[in-house]
């Protein structure tokens, strides 16, 4: 177990990424209404709710479980993040449970996918045939479907599923296709600055706090 010091040097990191994590998170939000401004539809209006809604019969797109009854999210199929650089466009939104999003994470948060070359076509490529023994996904599609070939068939089904849905925007797929290759470096750039930016301004006005201090304490 991490010793507390140990734990607030973790803790000061995080914090640091979770503030680059946001500026990402933030430009990939303003790309997304520059890039559909345009487009016949929009992804928060409710022609396109009822779409999704109709499309997976209110139930989750990765594990099938009902949505009435599960705790929901909104789940962008190609994730928000400086790996996948996702966009909040029709076709990449869809609602999903908020296990089989927490779970998605893993596979988002990769530098390199060996299963797929999309985050949620590797989510529903671990079948147990391709990774070792340890993997958490593995372990949680067997909590999902305990018969193995029911779960093989339901993960192929459920990626065709998700696959024909995205066939349906064309603009997603040609916008996805442009950005794949140059975003990804764009945002790790983007995002390495601001945890620099961070630290610079951090060190600079603990530096000014101290003087401050030692100011105060020498005062009479």
């Amino acid at each position: 177990m991490n010793d507390p010091t140990s734990q607030l040097r973790s803790a000061t990191r995080r914090a640091k990424s979770d503030v680059a994590n946001k500026l990402v998170s933030m430009f990939l939000h303003e790309l997304s209404r520059r890039v559909s401004a345009a487009w016949d539809i929009r992804v928060d209006s409710r022609q396109y709710g009822d779409l999704v809604r109709r499309e997976f019969d209110n139930r989750c797109p990765y594990c099938r479980c009902s949505l009435a009854v599960n705790q929901c999210v909104v789940e962008h199929l190609d994730g928000m993040n400086r790996y996948r650089a996702g966009l909040h466009i029709p076709g990449n939104v869809l609602v999903a449970c908020r296990r089989c999003n927490g779970e998605k994470r893993r596979d988002d948060s990769l530098r390199v996918l060996i299963l797929a070359s999309s985050g949620w076509a590797s989510f529903l490529s671990h079948d147990g045939d391709r990774c070792d023994t340890s993997c958490l996904t593995c372990k949680y599609w067997r909590t999902v479907w305990l018969e193995e070939s029911e779960r093989r068939s339901s993960l192929r089904e459920n990626l065709e599923r998700i696959r024909s849905f995205r066939g349906r925007f064309p603009e997603c797929e040609r916008i996805t296709s442009s950005l794949s290759e140059a975003l990804p470096t764009l945002l790790t750039k983007l995002y390495s600055d601001c945890q620099g930016f961070a630290e610079r301004e951090i060190s600079a006005l603990l530096s000014q706090f101290e003087t401050l201090t030692d100011t105060q304490i020498q005062s009479p």
